[in-house]
């Protein structure tokens, strides 16, 4: 208690140096906390707007030929068709598991009584929602026999059953409506997240494509593989599938203008690695953030052994020993150490729920979807108990090597300073 005390006096005739001492202490963590919280929510919202696709898919459309080839010139458009569904089936049956395509007619009304709402109709396969995860709310979504027999139904977002039906949304199924002059049954209400993605009204790709004279066409074709396990191996399957693909259409081999390819699984090791690159950028920069602390304590304790040595020297003088000079050094390195780093953990963690209450609700829209741009932006309190505890490590250390000096210096030379 006297010790703590004593400690409080020196506090309080020193004023200054101990706001310096405890602010280079607090700001570092608070800053290392703010920047890891911020860090967080950026990698927290890729990750969510990529969880939004399975990872083990990917997604083929057609282009424009960017090479002369086999007789044809360049900048021709190439549409994907049945044969390159049956490519993708029977040549790479191997790595493809389940085949589905999508066609997209677009400026379609739909209409229920006196209401309506326009929107692009989706063609698609049943294994749809496995690849885009959809999830269903009420109903069911496009089987096969749907498909297969052309039927006119429909599979409707919940925000879309509500623009239609006045009632609860799961009224909706069952119920006929409008698709310009065809009718249609709804069976299915799926969950929308504001993405375009996801706000499309699915059918059947057969009915799109028989209703809209689309002959054997397609927009996209999607699919689910499996056996690629690294980054390589989806290089080399792009390479072959596109030459297969491009065979079908005279297009040179290796011109990725005439087919483009969106693989999944690579966009997610690629985002990882961006992601990993910036949670070391992060960590380096508060690390940093955190020797200026340490600097700054460090500093600040050599002024005070050398600003209080002749006050050590008359201790030594009347009896003190070096191990007690020691331990009063220290203890106020760690004391101070401690409270302002607490201060700075509080505020840091107070800035992060600060950031997750305005930046964390924000939705950016690209005119294509709409997506959040930060998500969660904290730091778990395993790490802000961390960068606290190596703040209170690094400043006792800083005290220790001047407190060392000051506890061995002989009593007359302790007097001499001034």
């Amino acid at each position: 208690m006297e010790l703590l005390n004593e400690i409080w006096q020196t506090t309080k005739r020193n004023r200054l140096r101990t706001a310096l001492t405890g602010f280079a202490v607090a700001w570092g963590i608070f800053m290392l906390i703010v920047l890891l919280g911020a860090g967080n929510g950026l990698i927290n919202a890729q990750m969510q707007n990529n969880s939004r696709f399975l990872d083990n898919s990917m997604m083929v459309g057609g282009g424009m030929t960017t090479k002369a080839y086999d007789g044809l010139k360049e900048g021709r458009r190439v549409t994907l068709n049945d044969a390159d569904l049956e490519t993708t089936a029977r040549r790479f049956a191997e790595n493809v598991d389940e085949v589905g395509a999508e066609m997209e007619q677009a400026g379609v009304t739909i209409s229920l009584a006196d209401r309506y709402l326009s929107c692009s109709l989706q063609g698609v396969y049943p294994n749809e929602p496995k690849i885009n995860k959809i999830e269903m709310l009420h109903g069911r979504f496009i089987n096969e026999q749907d498909n297969a027999d052309r039927r006119k139904v429909l599979v409707v977002s919940d925000q879309q059953a509500k623009e239609l039906y006045a009632g609860s949304v799961a009224d909706l199924v069952g119920q006929h409506v409008k698709v310009d002059n065809f009718s249609f049954r709804i069976v299915g209400i799926y969950k929308g997240d504001r993405s375009r993605m996801q706000t499309n009204v699915y059918t059947p790709f057969h009915t799109v494509r028989t209703m809209y004279n689309r002959g054997d066409k397609a927009d996209q074709i999607v699919f689910t593989f499996h056996g690629l396990e690294s980054e390589q191996a989806n290089t080399n399957f792009e390479q072959h599938y596109r030459t297969a693909v491009n065979g079908n259409h005279r297009a040179a081999p290796d011109d990725e203008g005439a087919t483009w390819i969106w693989n999944r699984f690579t966009q997610n090791l690629q985002m990882s690695k961006g992601m990993g690159i910036l949670r070391t950028a992060l960590w380096v920069i508060g690390i940093f953030t955190l020797l200026s602390g340490i600097v700054g304590v460090s500093n600040i304790m050599l002024i005070t052994v050398k600003e209080r040595t002749r006050e050590f020297g008359i201790r030594k003088a009347i009896g003190a020993k070096p191990s007690a000079i020691l331990k009063l050094i220290i203890s106020e390195s760690i004391i101070i150490t401690t409270f302002f780093g607490y201060i700075g953990m509080l505020l840091g963690i107070a800035a992060n729920l600060y950031m997750d209450a305005t930046l964390g609700h924000q939705v950016i829209d690209t005119g294509l979807f709409q997506a959040t741009m930060f998500v969660d932006p904290t730091v778990s309190i395993g790490i802000c108990l961390q960068a606290t505890l190596l703040m209170v490590v690094a400043g006792t250390i800083a005290g220790l090597i001047p407190a060392r000096k000051a506890a061995l210096i002989r009593p007359i030379e302790a007097l001499r300073a001034e």
